[in-house]
């Protein structure tokens, strides 16, 4: 059961907000008001108005979730964001901490990471967006030297394979296999589907990107966001500077970031001159002339 005095009290807003939260603010920091804020599907989000140990007026940007994949997203977007920002500074919302709380017998886990007003709808100058994610791919390297993450993230509630794998393709079947999976856990099994699959399987994924590493072709492993289209993209409000959140990243080839800017809901990315700029930067991979077929995989 959760007690009063687990609550922060004495504050402004709308959402309450547990003292474990707190707990991971840097110490002497003095919380002034919590509201709700923004949109999202899968989790309660809000702002945290906080006074600094230095006095200085600071906002936070908090999200919390419980039920299946918990876990997962909050440490995996604290990861996540840490990455990035280690490998192109500035480029995530600066991660604070993360952690869970009770209430009821249930737990909460939660997200925490500063606070950006941004502009979700204008178009981004495809130079400055793809020198950002091009610098985040290049520069996060991959601590095994492998592919694969070291704690688990999430897409929606689906939480994703964690492994570490010398082969690109056995990872990329690995977590093709848990999302159907997770289909069919959820929406019964479809025969149609399944041998669809099973061709992917045996047949596609090996000749596609069995070939990255085959023949003398070697790749390396490249810190990817994992759900990069425009809902995770804005401008910052107040610098002008654009902002890539909510990440679920891994450490891949660096071509899978970009399999969802030819889906139907893509509505900036889907124009060629952002795919086009970001080769400028980091050319398609051997066989080019399979680029392609590899993106519609």
């Amino acid at each position: 059961m959760s007690h009063e005095n687990e609550w922060e009290e004495g504050i402004d807003g709308d959402l309450p907000l547990h003292k474990s939260v707190v707990g991971v603010m840097p110490k002497g920091t003095t919380v002034l008001a919590s509201e709700r804020s923004g949109i999202s599907v899968w989790t309660r989000t809000g702002r945290i108005t906080v006074s600094s140990p230095e006095g200085e007026e600071k906002r936070y940007f908090i999200k919390s979730i419980t039920g299946k994949g918990a876990r997962a997203l909050a440490e995996g977007e604290y990861y996540s964001a840490s990455a990035m920002n280690a490998a192109a500074p500035g480029v995530a919302p600066e991660p604070v901490g993360w952690g869970s709380y009770t209430i009821d017998d249930q737990e909460h886990y939660f997200f925490l990471g500063h606070y950006h007003d941004m502009d979700l709808t204008a178009a981004l100058d495809p130079r400055i967006f793809a020198e950002k994610v091009a610098t985040f791919h290049r520069n996060g390297t991959s601590p095994t030297g492998m592919f694969g993450f070291p704690v688990p993230t999430t897409i929606g509630k689906l939480e994703r394979v964690v492994t570490w794998q010398k082969s690109w393709a056995d990872l990329f079947t690995l977590q093709l296999k848990n999302l159907i999976a997770y289909d069919n856990e959820s929406n019964g099994v479809w025969p149609e589907l399944e041998i669809a699959m099973k061709q992917l399987i045996d047949f596609v994924i090996p000749k596609l990107l069995g070939a990255l590493q085959s023949a003398g072709r070697e790749i390396t492993p490249a810190l990817v966001h994992r759900d990069l289209w425009e809902h995770n993209v804005g401008t910052d409000m107040e610098t002008g500077e654009i902002i890539i959140f909510d990440p679920g990243c891994s450490y891949a080839h660096n071509e899978m970031e970009f399999g969802t800017w030819r889906c139907s809901w893509a509505y900036h990315f889907n124009s060629p001159i952002y795919m086009q700029t970001y080769q400028r930067h980091i050319e398609p991979s051997e066989p080019v002339d399979e680029w392609d077929d590899r993106n519609r995989l």
